[in-house]
């Protein structure tokens, strides 16, 4: 609280004025500190509501990546499916068509080793009849007529 010295008409002209200056200078810095932090306010205001629309979009873009990376996750098993029920479609046809060439070689097998069975009988008939005749011309030459 100030205090001003009494003169003849009441408190000293000059303090009382000096007071006054200095008040409203103190008032004026008071008022000129309050526009500037107000305006830094609205500015910092408008930053973060910058920085809030950021953060939201930021949020959106994640969800969307999320999103696009679980359907590419729900695509990929899905081919991979069918990639692997072709290929056990496909194994199983090339299983069932080895055990057809198979049989059929099989098949091919028996009938060429019972043709060699055939032919070897018949070749030892053969043999067996060429035996006779030799034997027979030695005993033709044998016997001296």
């Amino acid at each position: 609280m100030e205090k001003f010295s009494y003169e003849t008409n009441g408190y000293n002209r000059d303090e009382v004025n000096k007071f006054i200056n200095d008040v409203i200078v103190q008032t004026e810095n008071i008022v000129s500190r309050c526009r500037k932090q107000r305006d830094e306010i609205e500015s910092l205001k408008k930053e973060l509501e910058h920085y809030r629309n950021l953060e939201k979009s930021l949020n959106m873009a994640i969800l969307k990546a999320e999103e696009t990376g679980d359907n590419i996750k729900r695509m990929a098993r899905n081919e991979a499916e069918m990639i692997i029920g072709d290929a056990k479609g496909n194994a199983s046809r090339i299983v069932n068509e080895s055990l057809l060439r198979a049989e059929k070689i099989e098949n091919r097998a028996d009938i060429l080793e019972r043709n060699l069975k055939i032919f070897k009988r018949k070749l030892r008939i053969i043999v067996e009849q060429q035996m006779a005749v030799v034997d027979e011309i030695e005993v033709l030459e044998l016997d001296p007529k």
